[in-house]
């Protein structure tokens, strides 16, 4: 067990609403972070008034804990743990113009739920193939956690994956708070798949639900999703994916509690995801529910639903797998083959048990 206590630089490279609920988490914790901030005009406003004024303006900054920088490769270079926190669909473009060995003796963590689209890779693939970071030294956050419910202080848990077991606790402990409960497991791989299933799933219970199908639809609809994730996660390698096997009756107060699909990070995420009002991707899916097409309900945003670019990636990696995937594969043809949203829903409707 490394020691907790212990001072680290960390960076955060993302300046959305993640980025910056994260950012709060390790300031409220009075952590001094390194924050790279896209323009010099964000970063003046931020100083002035404390707080993003892009996003989650709600949230108040001590800003002497922060160090800003639009410069990616300086946060980089000053930090020892590096957040990187943009949506996937932009940090290829994000990243590849740096330094190639930039992230020697550097900790990843990984806050993006979803695939690098130019090449359908995790982010731990992307920078294996250009940086050489090893899987030692990559994490994750992740979880049901919405930045809004960050700002506002509700209580929330995140789980931090990394095959490095005590590393992943010692970072995990700066994130602590009275609204933060941080838990960990070892599952890199299992966690990133889940987090970008989810997003697909709740593309399609906003679609659900701008077809005005009602709760009682929804609700077979999601556990038919957690069901056909689970599936794919198995046969992508998860280990987590049992439900119901684990004795809780013996375990002391001190010792850890073993994680499975039922646990935050998988089936909550998923939850949350398909059900809050806060879940981008179930508003643009109820977007597309209602007629948009997918370019107006983009314009509309003004935000990325990261399911969209998913449901592409898992169609071509399932390609692979073979997992059964019946409604991700609606979402998809509905996404980007142009099927008519109540025409895919009459499809999922057959396969639902």
């Amino acid at each position: 067990m490394k020691n907790k206590n212990a001072h680290i630089n960390f960076g955060i490279i993302g300046s959305g609403s993640w980025a910056t609920a994260l950012a709060k988490i390790l300031t409220d914790n009075k952590n001094k972070i390194n924050w790279w901030l896209r323009s010099d005009t964000n970063i003046d406003n931020f100083k002035t008034r404390r707080h993003n004024p892009q996003y989650l303006r709600s949230a108040f900054f001590d800003t002497a804990l922060i160090n800003f920088s639009t410069s990616a490769e300086e946060v980089i270079n000053q930090s020892d743990v590096v957040i990187i926190a943009v949506p996937s669909a932009y940090a290829e473009s994000t990243l590849i113009g740096l330094s190639k060995n930039i992230f020697s003796g550097k900790k990843i963590v990984s806050a993006i739920k979803g695939f690098l689209p130019k090449g359908n890779l995790l982010l731990n693939e992307f920078l294996k193939n250009e940086f050489d970071v090893e899987l030692k030294d990559y994490f994750t956050v992740l979880g049901p956690c919405h930045a809004e419910e960050v700002a506002s202080e509700k209580l929330s848990y995140l789980t931090f994956s990394g095959i490095d077991e005590g590393m992943t606790e010692e970072i995990s402990y700066h994130f602590k708070t009275p609204y933060l409960n941080p838990l960990q497991n070892t599952d890199i791989y299992g966690v990133q798949y889940a987090a970008i299933l989810k997003n697909i799933y709740a593309i399609g219970s906003g679609i659900a639900h701008g077809l005005d199908y009602g709760d009682n639809f929804l609700s077979v609809l999601i556990a038919n999703s957690a069901d056909e994730m689970a599936g794919f996660l198995r046969k992508a390698g998860s280990r987590n994916v049992e439900v119901g096997s684990i004795e809780h009756t013996s375990k002391s107060k001190d010792e850890k509690k073993q994680t499975n699909y039922a646990a935050s990070v998988y089936l909550g995420d998923l939850l949350v995801t398909c059900y809050s009002l806060y879940s981008r991707n179930r508003t643009f899916g109820n977007m597309i529910g209602k007629g948009y097409s997918v370019k107006s309900a983009q314009l509309e945003m003004n935000m990325v639903a990261e399911g969209y670019n998913a449901s592409k990636c898992i169609h071509i990696i399932n390609q692979k797998i073979k997992a059964e995937m019946p409604i991700a594969e609606s979402v998809y043809k509905i996404l980007w083959n142009g099927l008519a949203a109540d025409e895919g829903f009459e499809e999922i409707e057959g396969v639902l048990v």
